[in-house]
């Protein structure tokens, strides 16, 4: 198998042309239609690819969720070409690409080829809960839903998907996979194509601590009133768009890919005493936190409005990400880690509190660069600092783009097949 090594992130733009020429070449078998607005005017695109044979199923794919996880888009292009290509997984199924679903987001992060952790810092931006598509039904009331979330849950509700696919990234980690319901068999693909693709599985993931486990990398996400402690989770996900396939007897899987891998997040070594590394890492959030709080206040007094149209959604995820940060540092402090905790689930605490306030730092200097602030040289410091801190910690080495594109492609591809065999 041969990988373009250096194919690159799509911006929105990109995605809808090379989806229109797709379909152009594959008239009758595939087409592209709008199938919503987002905020800012921009056209939400869905590539559907036709069933062979009388078409009895569907498939989504989903992909921008996150502004700042921008591999999605060239996976779902990827995946559409393999499935037109392939008669086997559309025999009787119709496949279905939203190619990005907050393009607004998109725009804002502008990391198309990052060579390092700083490099995809410098124009990092997430939007907060409220303003991604797939979380804001579980922080807001229905009709103050965006449009995106209305063009989303619409789409799932003319599908009736059997199988919901959500594409994510992570910056620094390893791969793994959140399933609403079981897939029986996924793990041994997903294991098969991680070790040939040489990425490591994240088997302790700190998004799904103490969650069901059917093999290394693979979590399904527990009914309520069951989750363990140490599991944070600032909205609930059985309100998400994840879930909104269930009202159709889908399934939702959530299939993550690292940007940069770290071996550290795939040792399954028990830690030596992971209720002292918790607070450890609490602490050293609150104070890194503290810094970038002093910042904000600095700039608060009226300088910098949110109703600046550039600096409004940034300041918004600052301040989201950074009122967030206590409500961890209480979840890590209280019950703690479990005794038993592997050095893999630590190591993704780890990752998880370095890039929260590495995040709210981020945005905030893009902020400051762009207003000319006195702080953003010191800021720059920091940010640059821990960027360097991160990827020194856990060893972090780059994942081809086009290694990610296969990675995720596979396991989709997986889940479908193993779904199926197990509906019979």
């Amino acid at each position: 198998m041969t990988l373009l090594r250096d194919m690159r992130y799509p911006t929105p733009q990109e995605l809808g042309l090379s989806a229109r020429t797709l379909a152009d070449e594959h008239p009758g078998a595939a087409r592209l239609r709008q199938a919503g607005t987002s905020r800012a005017g921009q056209p939400l695109w869905v590539l559907s690819v036709a069933p062979v044979g009388a078409g009895t199923r569907n498939v989504l794919v989903v992909a921008g969720a996150h502004a700042n996880e921008p591999v999605g888009g060239a996976t779902a292009l990827s995946l559409a070409r393999r499935v037109l290509g392939d008669p086997a997984p559309r025999a009787g199924c119709g496949w279905h690409f939203l190619l990005c679903a907050d393009p607004d987001g998109a725009d804002l992060h502008r990391t198309p080829r990052p060579y390092s952790l700083l490099d995809y810092h410098r124009n990092f931006f997430r939007p907060p809960g409220p303003e991604q598509p797939e979380w804001a039904p579980s922080l807001l009331p229905p009709d103050r839903l965006p449009p995106e979330t209305l063009a989303l849950t619409a789409l799932i509700d003319e599908l009736r998907p059997v199988l919901q696919v959500s594409l994510h990234a992570t910056d620094l980690g390893g791969s793994w996979v959140q399933l609403t319901r079981d897939i029986p068999g996924l793990a041994e693909p997903f294991a098969k194509s991680a070790a040939e693709l040489g990425i490591p599985v994240e088997n302790g993931a700190s998004d799904a601590a103490g969650w069901p486990s059917p093999g290394p990398g693979i979590f399904v996400i527990p009914q309520p009133g069951s989750e363990a402690a140490g599991a944070f989770h600032p909205e609930d996900t059985r309100l998400s768009t994840w879930y909104h396939a269930h009202r159709y007897a889908g399934t939702t899987a959530v299939v993550e890919v690292p940007m940069w891998a770290s071996d550290l997040v795939d040792d399954p070594a028990p830690h030596p005493d992971p209720r002292r590394a918790l607070r450890m890492m609490a602490g050293r959030l609150t104070a890194d936190a503290a810094l970038v709080a002093a910042v904000r206040e600095r700039i608060r007094s009226g300088s910098l409005p949110y109703e600046d149209p550039a600096a409004g959604p940034l300041l918004r995820a600052v301040d989201w990400t950074l009122g967030l940060i206590p409500r961890i540092t209480v979840e890590w402090t209280g019950a703690g880690a479990p005794a038993d905790a592997t050095a893999a689930y630590i190591a993704s605490i780890d990752a998880f509190g370095r890039r929260m306030s590495l995040r709210a730092a981020a945005m905030l200097l893009r902020v400051l660069r762009a207003q000319g602030h006195p702080a953003a040289p010191g800021l720059d410091r920091l940010v640059t600092g821990w960027c360097e801190e991160f990827a020194a910690r856990f060893g972090a080495r780059w994942v081809p783009v086009a290694t990610q594109v296969e990675h995720q492609a596979r396991t989709v591809l997986a889940a479908y097949e193993r779904l199926v065999a197990a509906r019979g």
